[in-house]
């Protein structure tokens, strides 16, 4: 005999496991994929981070640097590398991503590392000086910490980095000999685990590749080769940043395109022919997305 009682005991039967099962998996997952800042427990949804960048990329201060935005894509490129909430996060030789990077892991309860370049000359010191001044504020930029590298230091940051970012800087250490060490340096600053993001300007795979980078373009596979004799292991790229524009191939190497737009004083120096706004419609250069990782065991 049917009655509203039984119904009712036979549905709470049934409902009471589901709910347990629900509880069960949400008390495991959830502190797994929540981003928690360790000091402070708190919590960022995907969302949440995703309008952090937003507003830190379109604040008034980057009113200089938004119109490469369109060449050098901050948000898509950032994303891709994964930054997430609580992370330290290097970047070698920093300068245009600084005013993303510093506020916005701020923002979301990370640390900023500024690895300035090492050196002694006036220019060198006069730059960094002048750095550590403007990212100095904690109220722009948070609690921005400084390390520096170059030919002639060791790891900017043993084995201290959840990330290690580098923009358009690996043709610079090819045309000093030393990108091999550089690779493997910052192999050191990583934490096991730990995510290398290279963007750089691509040389096609059928060209020549100069060990000295003398154009300033670096094939993908000569980048690959060097973080994995370092250690890294490769995981993906992106062509984000790319643009089918740019032949690599170009009378002053990438510095033709903007934002350098290079063009010799002397007259002589400059082919036949050269026509300064054809590059300028070209806009800036290709350019590799290259993302990789510091294994969690070290295999001897």
């Amino acid at each position: 005999m049917f009655t509203y009682k039984g119904k009712q005991k036979e549905l709470k039967m049934k409902i009471k496991p589901l709910i347990i099962f629900i509880l069960g998996i949400s008390f495991f997952t959830l502190p797994a994929c929540s981003g928690i800042n360790d000091q402070e427990n708190k919590y960022f949804s995907k969302l949440e981070v995703s309008n952090i960048l937003d507003e830190v990329i379109s604040h008034p201060r980057r009113e200089m640097d938004m119109p490469r935005d369109e060449f050098r894509n901050p948000k898509e490129t950032l994303e891709f590398f994964e930054i997430t909430p609580g992370m330290k996060v290097g970047e070698i030789w920093p300068g245009w991503y600084t005013q993303i990077l510093a506020p916005y892991l701020n923002k979301i309860d990370g640390t900023y590392v500024a690895i300035l370049r090492d050196g002694q000359s006036e220019r060198i010191q006069s730059r960094n000086n002048a750095f550590i001044e403007k990212y100095g504020s904690k109220k722009d930029y948070g609690t921005v910490e400084f390390s520096k590298f170059g030919s002639k230091t060791t790891a900017p940051a043993p084995g201290n980095l959840d990330m290690l970012l580098s923009f358009r800087n690996v043709h610079n250490w090819m045309s000093q000999s030393y990108a091999k060490e550089a690779f493997r340096q910052f192999y050191e600053s990583l934490k096991p685990g730990g995510i290398l993001g290279i963007v750089e300007h691509r040389l096609p795979e059928e060209a020549t590749q100069d060990p000295f980078a003398g154009s300033g373009y670096v094939q993908e596979s000569y980048i690959k080769d060097l973080a994995i004799q370092a250690g890294f292991e490769f995981i993906t790229d992106s062509n984000i940043n790319s643009n089918p524009l740019d032949t690599a191939n170009h009378p002053f190497g990438v510095w033709t395109l903007r934002p350098r737009s290079y063009v010799p004083n002397e007259a002589s120096k400059i082919p036949a022919g050269f026509e300064a706004r054809a590059y300028e419609r070209i806009g800036e250069s290709d350019r590799a997305t290259l993302k990789f990782k510091k294994p969690m065991k070290t295999i001897k």
